[in-house]
């Protein structure tokens, strides 16, 4: 659903580049729009990668999902969050929810609760400025791969992202232990008040 509100980023999903189960490279494609078409508001922008140890992670209002109030379970997932005029919009272009999303209907509506779920559920969100990771994020899409070398889901048409350094980390970015890579690493409710706090 297109964002009737305030966009700062001013794209509808149905023009960003989209890949399904590709969320990675999604949004790496957004974080590259916010870079040549509003880079004064690059600052303020983050890739946000969502999983936990176990690799298992409940969001809700998910395209993925059966029906309108089922949960889907990730190993991860990844999202962009805009900071503009001291708001917070969420861009996840696998969400039924309005593109963008206010964050406190995200959390409220998509994230909910960890109070409720058992603990190997539990998210965790490996926070990184939107330049820092156009500038080191890199994936050759062997993970998406079966061993006889076929696709599990289609990958994008465009090349594999890479740097200087790498053409494969994305599991960096993925793992949640200790403050390793880039980044910080917070829990749903560090989370949330960093995006929610009124500054």
């Amino acid at each position: 659903m297109e964002g009737n509100y305030d966009n700062p980023l001013k794209i509808g999903a149905s023009s960003c580049v989209y890949t399904g189960c590709y969320c990675e490279e999604n949004i790496w494609k957004l974080c590259q729009f916010v870079e040549v078409n509003h880079k004064d508001l690059l600052d303020g922008c983050f890739a946000v990668f969502i999983s936990n140890e176990n690799r298992q992670i409940p969001i809700w209002k998910q395209r993925a999902s059966n029906s309108p109030d089922e949960v889907v379970v990730w190993d991860y997932h990844v999202i962009l969050i805009c900071q503009s005029n001291q708001k917070s919009f969420v861009y996840d272009l696998d969400s039924t929810l309005q593109f963008p999303c206010s964050f406190d209907e995200y959390v409220q509506l998509a994230l909910r609760s960890d109070a409720y779920l058992q603990r190997q559920l539990h998210r965790m969100f490996r926070v990184i400025p939107g330049k820092l990771y156009l500038d080191t994020f890199a994936s050759d899409r062997s993970h998406m791969k079966r061993e006889d070398g076929s696709w599990q889901s289609t990958p994008p048409t465009y090349p594999c992202i890479s740097t200087d350094d790498s053409s494969m980390n994305l599991d960096n970015f993925i793992q949640m232990s200790g403050e390793s890579w880039h980044g910080d690493v917070l829990n749903l409710s560090e989370f949330t008040n960093r995006f929610t706090e009124v500054i």
